[in-house]
């Protein structure tokens, strides 16, 4: 048994694990040859290197998929398919100021169009339209009217929202507190419910509209992982994951399970309980191998999801339930430790090594 759904969790992963990589101090990034790839080229590179293991891709638009291109894309990608298109105008120079608050109605007006031919193409493929807003935000004190950011921020959320409505294609915000924008709008999670709920209170509908859970922006908060799935879940907004992990300093994009273990582990199980994946949510990879190899790299976040997730369907539910029912964190870990390997012959041989 794989995890404790009645159906496996499909999964996801983005194009941009397989680019360049670029660092600020490493601007053309150490994958050098990826660099000199089109996007076609790269996504068969990624689905010769996973084969099956993985389902479906995620791309930026209009950057890494448009309208000249998607063909081709989905072409490459074989049986595996095309399940999420990102907003991807904060690495376009235009945008350095931001796209939706951008002080300049015109590019203002240009963000707006440019979510609408994403949507489009999101319609025509069956994907979902993702925006992290990343370049919304400021980077210093006295450089923003507040009013207007967020006046502006929330009219442009509204006005494409409505639009994917139309089109009914579903929509997924996700957050993060810093970079590129030193102080985005939307920097936690709490941020993104009150968006959603401000989105409602304005008059829009808002059944379409999720949030995506990307783990490296949550631990670089201090936001317990299983706590806010299980927060998403009560509130109807728990839409997709991007698994990774970090150091919780930065956006590592790091081997999923490299770091954080546990609270990877209690995040499963809370997936697990709140039933993430029986409408179709999958596991979304959200990976920046640095200098590791990509595809390898990519591989092993897969299993790694895989064995975390087994482990939490081995775990005793009723017994977990009664600990935390006491708040007993000793006999809870006691459970976690034994699917970990830690058996009543193990702990045997401890006490029978340490006798005198």
């Amino acid at each position: 048994m794989l995890s404790q759904r009645n159906t496996q969790l499909k999964n996801s992963v983005g194009i941009w694990a397989f680019g360049s990589n670029a660092t600020r101090f490493m601007p053309g990034g150490y994958h050098v040859d990826a660099a000199a790839e089109d996007v076609v080229e790269r996504t068969k590179r990624a689905v010769n290197g996973l084969g099956t293991l993985v389902d479906s891709y995620e791309y930026h638009y209009p950057g890494e998929i448009n309208e000249d291109n998607a063909e081709k894309i989905v072409a490459a990608l074989g049986p595996a398919e095309l399940y999420a298109i990102p907003l991807g105008v904060f690495s376009d120079p235009q945008f350095a100021l931001g796209s939706f608050i951008n002080p300049d109605a015109a590019l203002r007006a240009k963000t707006i169009q440019i979510c609408k031919g994403a949507i489009d193409l999101c319609q025509r493929y069956s994907a979902k339209f993702l925006i992290w807003p990343g370049g919304e935000g400021y980077n210093y004190p006295f450089q923003t009217n507040y009013d207007d950011a967020w006046n502006w921020f929330l009219g442009g959320l509204q006005e494409v929202v409505e639009y994917a409505n139309a089109r009914k294609v579903p929509v997924l915000l996700e957050h993060k507190n810093s970079e590129p924008a030193m102080k985005i709008l939307m920097r936690d999670m709490g941020m993104s419910i009150y968006v959603v709920r401000k989105l409602q209170s304005m008059g829009t509908d808002v059944s379409n509209v999720k949030l995506n859970m990307d783990w490296q922006h949550l631990i670089m908060n201090g936001e317990n992982l299983a706590e806010y799935a299980a927060t998403l879940a009560r509130e109807g907004l728990l839409g997709h994951q991007h698994a990774n992990s970090g150091w919780g300093t930065f956006d590592d994009d790091n081997i999923v399970g490299a770091l954080r273990f546990m609270e990877t582990l209690e995040l499963a199980v809370e997936l697990q309980r709140v039933g993430y994946g029986s409408h179709g949510e999958r596991m979304g990879f959200d990976l920046f191998p640095y200098t590791e190899d990509q595809v390898e790299a990519v591989k092993l976040s897969v299993l790694a999801w895989e064995f975390i997730d087994h482990l939490a369907a081995s775990l005793d539910r009723q017994a977990l339930a009664e600990a935390k029912a006491r708040k007993d964190a000793v006999a809870a870990y006691r459970l976690v430790f034994g699917v970990l390997g830690m058996s009543d012959d193990f702990i045997k041989r401890v006490y029978a090594s340490r006798k005198g």
